[in-house]
């Protein structure tokens, strides 16, 4: 690579993740293969293959095994990484919730895809709505050059705060879709994200630590309380990270973006891919004298709600969009903004491209136009569906 700050290069998503991770330089790799994740371990095992890497690669037989892997390399004080998406992030549960639970800083890249039944290789939000209490940190990347970006911050943030992170794409859309982005240096990259020195690990035997103990009644609870303030604290520690990678990169990050809402009184809020499109139709319509806006989510774990909230105190109504269901109740991400704004701001509710179907602008510009109307229904629309 030339040896200077930046560099310009077209790449897939998944391509864009692994290109960071090779910067980064992980310890060690897990890995087992599904679509669309399976883009990122092969690009990474070819710079393994290539000696660009010295990462200790492990195959295993199912993604159970790939995070139970990382649960092992990190305790013993491995920076560890691995990637996964749909079925295999289901198929990771039980072990999802024991990385978190022991403050296990592992960075996992997510493809994210439909979940069965019926079989769907194709993106949406299911799969990581699905793990979206199970105490990770989770990002959301617009496009190549944001999945590029969060896995950096991602690995520092897991490092710093001692919790596991997400770095969120959407599948096909973001992984498999090339696009020009900037990347950093490999140095600048190294020093931005610095030597991993875990305060504890298996193999410091000079002062011995116990991973994974039992806890009864008389000690459960204070643990699962400190969990939850350590990702509370999260949100601060993000902030700062974002502020150095802005200063590094030139590349604006936050819990959120938000495109025209200064004097919006009217936005479509939504998080991935389908963000991009959203931002057109914006600026088409600012153009014919609409005030409106969109807020598009970075930061979904830790949810910034309170921040969120002064963003559209403003706002006459507002669109949610998901890109999942909750089957039972409303979607996840309409719920989330819903109960910080305390049900007092009208709202309507939107779930879209469900394992893989399409949305375009004219759809955005007919949610945009339901705002217009400000007549609000209190069941989910569905944008695509086919009657």
């Amino acid at each position: 690579m030339a040896n200077s700050t930046k560099n310009k290069i077209a790449l897939t998503g998944g391509a864009a993740s692994a290109e960071a991770l090779r910067q980064i330089g992980p310890d060690v790799m897990p890995v087992y293969p599904i679509t669309p994740q399976t883009t990122i371990i092969e690009t990474y095992a070819k710079f393994k293959s290539d000696g660009l890497v010295s990462t200790e690669i492990i195959e295993v037989e199912s993604e159970h095994s790939a995070i139970s892997a990382c649960v092992g390399s990190s305790a013993a004080g491995a920076r560890t990484v691995t990637a996964t998406s749909s079925q295999g992030l289901a198929l990771m549960n039980e072990i999802l919730y024991i990385t978190s639970g022991l403050r296990l800083p592992v960075l996992m890249i997510v493809s994210a895809r439909a979940l069965a039944a019926p079989i769907n290789i194709h993106g949406d939000h299911s799969d990581v709505m699905g793990a979206r209490d199970a105490g990770w940190i989770q990002i959301f990347s617009e496009n190549a050059q944001e999945a590029y970006d969060n896995t950096i911050i991602g690995m520092k943030l897991a490092e710093k705060v001692s919790l596991p992170v997400m770095v969120i794409m959407d599948g096909f859309n973001t992984s498999h879709c090339v696009e020009n982005l900037e990347i950093l240096n490999d140095e600048a990259v190294k020093n931005f994200v610095g030597e991993y020195n875990p305060e504890k690990h298996l193999l410091d035997f000079k002062n011995p630590s116990m991973f994974g103990p039992v806890a009864l009644q008389n000690s459960y609870f204070e643990f699962k309380v400190d969990q939850e303030k350590a990702m509370h604290d999260a949100k601060g520690e993000y902030l700062k990270i974002a502020k150095e990678f802005e200063e590094l990169s030139g590349r604006k990050k936050g819990f959120f973006e938000e495109y025209q809402t200064q004097d919006a009184e009217k936005a479509v809020i939504s998080a991935g891919s389908a963000a991009g499109t959203a931002k057109n139709v914006v600026d088409k319509l600012r153009k014919e004298g609409k005030k409106i806006g969109l807020l598009k989510v970075n930061l979904f774990r830790p949810f910034p709600a309170e921040e969120i909230v002064e963003v559209l105190k403003n706002m006459k109504n507002i669109a949610i969009l998901d890109r999942a269901q909750s089957i039972g109740t409303k979607p996840p991400f309409f719920m989330e903004i819903m109960n910080a704004t305390k049900y007092k701001l009208p709202a309507e509710s939107y779930v879209y491209g469900l394992g893989g179907r399409d949305i375009f602008a004219k759809d955005f510009e007919k949610v945009f136009a339901d705002l217009e109307k400000g007549i609000f229904s209190e069941e989910t629309k569905y944008i695509g569906l086919k009657s």
